[in-house]
């Protein structure tokens, strides 16, 4: 099952772009509002914005590629993002990614099959005093260790697997 299983929507793209003018300046925010609306761009929105602003796709594709911000696959209904920046390396954020692949069986860049939670890693989120940092969606998780993963695996409603120990 996908993050987001609500069928993709032309009336919701419409609606979307019907509230900026068909400038190309606006493609970037026109894509904000679709991620915001799906959690991801899909295929279909970008194709969309396209047309809508008379460019190719792959203008619009480059751009969701480029910025890290957008992602071309849905995320979970919580996104953790570790950082892996220095800091958050040197003081085990590689045990918290093996953590959370171990009790929700993803790794970055995946969803759970539930669409519950999505991993991704992120070189710095600029809080190196409090590393390692992990977010969940908006709120920021300092010094997590690998028991406080868990902790905040199952503050979100996370179910850890049979198999963890």
């Amino acid at each position: 099952m996908a993050a987001d299983s609500r069928p993709i929507k032309q009336k919701t793209f419409t609606n979307i772009l019907d509230q900026y003018p068909a400038e190309k300046r606006y493609i970037l925010a026109m894509m904000q509002d679709v991620q915001g609306e799906y959690k991801y761009l899909p295929r279909e929105g970008m194709q969309m914005i396209a047309a809508y602003v008379d460019v190719p796709l792959s203008r619009v594709y480059s751009m969701a590629t480029f910025y890290k911000a957008f992602s071309l696959v849905p995320k979970g209904r919580i996104n953790f993002k570790v950082c892996d920046g220095t800091a958050c390396h040197i003081k085990g954020s590689n045990i918290i990614i093996d953590q959370v692949y171990q009790y929700l069986g993803i790794r970055p860049g995946e969803t759970t099959p539930d669409g519950e939670f999505s991993l991704e890693t992120v070189n710095c989120l600029g809080a190196c005093a409090l590393a390692p940092a992990v977010v969940a969606n908006e709120k920021v998780h300092p010094k997590v260790t690998s028991s406080g993963i868990i902790d905040i695996i199952k503050s979100y409603g996370g179910q850890i697997n049979a198999t963890s120990n």
